[in-house]
């Protein structure tokens, strides 16, 4: 093998599992990105609902 055919035998492996980390870690953020969109919608959702309801959930009752 030349010396340019080693150096990239050498480098492909480290390539090769840094494009799957980084695959890997695109789809752990894409997927907290939704999933922090979709709690948002709920709770936007149940404030509505609670708003129209007339009940304030915001504030607890501290009577313990």
């Amino acid at each position: 093998m030349s010396g340019w055919g080693a150096a990239l035998a050498a480098v492909l492996p480290s390539i090769g599992v840094g494009l799957l980390f980084w695959y890997a870690m695109r789809a752990v953020v894409n997927a907290d990105r939704t999933e922090r969109a979709a709690l948002a919608r709920m709770d936007a959702a149940e404030r509505e609902q609670a708003a129209a309801s007339g009940r304030d959930d915001s504030v607890k009752n501290s009577d313990s």
